[in-house]
């Protein structure tokens, strides 16, 4: 592939340990903005094989990651794409990623807690309610600077499997 074409496209890769700090610095803009739950250097690692990033000439330009809630669900967490990356399908490619993932893992179901509902509605995800859902996903509340009143729209996207 030529280095236009990787800037223009990213790769789409599996996290490694070389990729923390740029994951970490990328999760804290939007965590400073009350946007994502904040992550430090330790959370990432110790759940690093549940990232995916997008790599643009050797940069993170996005990231995401799956968390698994119970044997019927899964979670996006830690969506994000650097600003200047924005517009470009980054994002798109990482929830189609996350969603491949939770169906390779036979998993019916996957929840997106966000404030880009028209972003998660063009990605297959409709809206439930939120009290229809694990008590499980509630355990990272905590470190939210909006608890306990959260404003998040709950959506799920449904993988066939």
């Amino acid at each position: 592939m030529a280095v236009s074409e990787e800037r223009v496209t990213g790769v789409l890769r599996e996290a490694t340990v070389r990729d923390v700090d740029s994951i970490v610095a990328l999760l804290r803009d939007y965590a400073e903005q009350g946007l994502l739950l904040p992550r430090t250097r330790q959370s990432v690692l110790e759940i690093l094989p549940s990232f995916r990033v997008v790599d643009v000439a050797g940069r993170v330009q996005g990231v995401a990651s799956l968390c698994i809630l119970g044997d019927d669900l899964a979670e996006i967490r830690s969506l994000a794409v650097a600003p200047e990356a924005q517009g470009g399908g980054f994002g798109k490619r990482l929830v189609q990623a996350m969603l491949a993932y939770a169906a390779d893992l036979q998993l019916p179901k996957v929840l997106a807690l966000t404030y880009q509902e028209m972003f998660f509605s063009r990605c297959g995800f409709h809206v439930v309610e939120k009290h229809t859902l694990h008590q499980k996903i509630w355990k990272d509340c905590i470190n939210c600077k909006k608890f306990p009143v959260c404003d998040e729209i709950a959506m799920i996207y449904e993988t066939g499997v």
